[in-house]
């Protein structure tokens, strides 16, 4: 218990960096993933550029990532923060996998749709926000849960950064204190963060049951 007390001060800093990353990554990636599915989609010489970058994010490791944007970007002059590298790593990557996500939903909506609109004088912005929208959020927040829950296990890789989360901090206090605790710990923290996420989007598809 003595243990437990001491840590949790350090425990509870680090869940702090790890909520915090993932809420800015989360933020960012979903509104960009949306411009991107679109120009994945649509019929101009950008999408094979688009397909490139998802390809590219998707079929090399995260990990990866993150290095060659703090140490490797520095061999031709550009230089980031360890939190900025982070974050833009985290970024690309994620708005990769969600604007996969999220082509998947548009497409999955029948284009039949599309046509009545148009027939019932309904621009195509109006049709694609207040028809398509609704049901692809349904279609694909099943995905995005999942994403979302590797999403904050993911956060644990910034530690190559030198960025202390919450499994960074684990790992240092069981090396300090030779104890399996601190391990323990942070699963639990980790249980309870992605049950609190699940419980969130759960409530949130059965809101859009109604489609």
């Amino acid at each position: 218990m003595e243990i437990f007390i001491d840590l949790m001060p350090s425990m509870l800093q680090a869940l702090g960096t790890t909520i915090f990353y993932a809420v800015i990554v989360w933020t960012l990636s979903i509104p960009l993933s949306l411009p991107v599915a679109l120009l994945r989609i649509a019929n101009t010489p950008l999408k094979w550029i688009v397909r490139a970058y998802i390809n590219l994010m998707r079929g090399t490791p995260l990990l990866l990532q993150l290095m060659f944007i703090y140490f490797g970007l520095p061999y031709v002059g550009i230089t980031f923060q360890r939190e900025q590298a982070a974050i833009i790593a985290f970024v690309f990557n994620y708005t990769a996998y969600f604007a996969e996500i999220m082509r998947s939903g548009i497409q999955h909506v029948d284009k039949g749709q599309w046509e009545a609109a148009k027939v019932l004088g309904i621009s195509k912005l109006q049709a694609f926000t207040k028809i398509v929208m609704p049901q692809v959020i349904k279609n694909v927040l099943p995905a995005l849960t999942n994403e979302a829950a590797t999403l904050i296990k993911d956060t644990s890789l910034i530690y190559v950064l030198g960025i202390s989360e919450l499994l960074k901090t684990g790992r240092t206090a069981v090396n300090t204190l030779s104890s399996l605790l601190p391990f323990a710990m942070v699963g639990v923290f980790y249980l309870i963060l992605i049950s609190a996420t699940n419980a969130v989007f759960n409530y949130i598809e059965k809101k859009y049951s109604y489609y």
